[in-house]
């Protein structure tokens, strides 16, 4: 999303509601990858130690993600994958839970590096957060005068770090029927094949969801299902997910980019195109 719509603020007390650590990272181009894991360090008294850097947190904000180079941007696969951060020859479990949240400025490309493929595909989800209404917005410039630092917003743990684990064990354990199964495999394969399912966007889209988007369509429709009270999934929650999950998953070429045409419209046609069972 646009610069200044809450994006951090959003991050920051979606930690403070669960009780969780929070880490900002606010990517620049000379930014080194020991400024995201750590450093091993030297003291005449103490010896070698080891300085956690700012990954060691359960919600980490890697603030316009994209304006570091792509060996700092790596850094950050270990701890995506693994869980783990290694310095120097030492590694270290993360916290858990632990999640990555990171930014992008959709509208500055000055300064800015692509994003290795490897890891944007290990982003379950990409959201595009917009404006607000007018009568939002009207709220935001009333609430904003009385507003001085984030302690302000008076924000409460309601639930504990224990209680996110909880749920992703219980999200695990809701039932996907096997045509649902293969409902969701259609929708991956129609993003590698497209025209095998007649989706008129076809000729846009270079490549297509990797098995990881499989699994990451897998896991969020369950967990709708869960947030919704269900011990099922149903084909409306993979339909839910599925431009969250996909959008950033699916590579469109040279000629959708300049037809202006988007991943949620693929996304949208092969939800149409797929046989719902």
């Amino acid at each position: 999303g646009v610069p200044g719509i809450a994006k951090t603020l959003m991050v920051r007390a979606l930690a403070g509601a669960t009780n969780c650590t929070f880490s900002r990272i606010q990517f620049t181009a000379d930014m080194l990858p020991a400024d995201i894991v750590g450093i091993t360090a030297y003291d005449k008294q103490k010896g070698f130690y080891v300085l956690k850097g700012p990954v060691f947190a359960n919600f980490l904000l890697a603030d316009e993600i994209n304006r570091a180079p792509p060996k700092t941007q790596s850094a950050l696969l270990e701890s995506m994958q693994e869980r783990q951060a290694t310095i120097g020859k030492q590694t270290f479990p993360l916290p858990t839970p632990f999640f990555v949240l990171a930014t992008q400025n959709p509208i500055e490309n000055l300064g800015t590096y692509p994003l290795p493929e490897a890891q944007v595909d290990r982003f379950l989800l990409k959201l595009s957060v917009t404006y607000p209404s007018r009568d939002e917005e009207q709220i935001i410039l009333n609430r904003n005068m009385t507003i001085r630092d984030f302690s302000a917003y008076g924000i409460r743990p309601v639930v504990k770090p224990t209680d996110i684990l909880r749920w992703q064990r219980e999200a695990l354990a809701i039932y996907v029927d096997p045509k649902i199964e293969r409902y969701l495999v259609s929708i991956i394969d129609a993003t590698r094949n497209p025209r095998d399912y007649k989706v008129g966007l076809a000729r846009y889209v270079q490549w297509g969801a990797s098995p990881r988007g499989s699994i990451g369509l897998y896991i969020a429709a369950k967990a709708m299902a869960l947030m919704r009270g269900r011990s099922y999934v149903t084909p409306h929650e993979v339909k839910e997910v599925a431009p969250s999950v996909l959008r950033h998953r699916i590579l469109l070429n040279y000629e959708g980019q300049s037809d202006r045409i988007s991943t949620d419209d693929v996304v949208a046609e092969i939800l149409k195109r797929v046989r719902v069972p």
